[in-house]
């Protein structure tokens, strides 16, 4: 029968598995609880990163319904359950294990989707969520002010058209008239 202590940090990882956007699992031997405690602070707010024991992990997962992590719990492990936008802290992770090469990257989850290592560096190397975001309204609103110069464009040149007739028919005075006043003469009166 499990004991209560091991049956509660089943629970309590499932739950963080279930309620993170990401979890990246990684490989801390040879940190220093200062370093780990610096990595900590790294990945800010959105990311919460614990020290986990494999066995009860994979039963966590499991109950979690990710089975995707089995084969990569060996070892020293250690989880950042991404609660934030995982692209940060991806990049924080990679950022981290570049200056300390200690701290490896085994892979991970996203949304249900297994990743693994390289996939997570490619996720660190996109832009911010925030960044793509104001890149689309602006493109949005670049195209948007293209289709109102586009609607706009036979209007102001039919304008033009027209007072360059006017123009033309006021200078020529008694000369011949234009075709347009032609036709308004023609026209039958109402």
């Amino acid at each position: 029968m499990a004991r209560p202590d091991k049956a509660a940090a089943v629970a309590e990882l499932a739950d963080q598995f279930r309620g993170s956007n990401a979890a990246v699992l990684t490989e801390y031997r040879g940190l220093t609880v200062a370093k780990l405690k610096e990595l900590r602070r790294s990945l800010g707010e959105n990311a919460e990163y614990a020290v986990v024991k494999n066995t009860l992990t994979k039963i966590a997962a499991n109950e979690a319904g990710i089975s995707e992590l089995d084969d990569l719990l060996e070892g020293p492990s250690a989880i950042a359950f991404v609660s934030g936008d995982p692209v940060e802290a991806a990049k924080s992770l990679r950022d981290f294990a570049k200056a300390n090469p200690l701290l490896v990257i085994k892979g991970g989850v996203l949304e249900g989707k297994a990743l693994s290592a390289d996939e997570i560096k490619k996720l660190a190397d996109l832009e911010s969520r925030e960044v793509l975001l104001a890149k689309l309204a602006g493109a949005m609103q670049a195209s948007m002010a293209k289709a109102a110069a586009t609607f706009q464009a036979p209007l102001t040149q039919f304008v033009r058209t027209a007072e360059a007739l006017r123009a033309k028919v006021e200078q020529g005075g008694a000369g011949e008239p234009a075709p347009a006043a032609e036709a308004a003469e023609d026209a039958p009166a109402e």
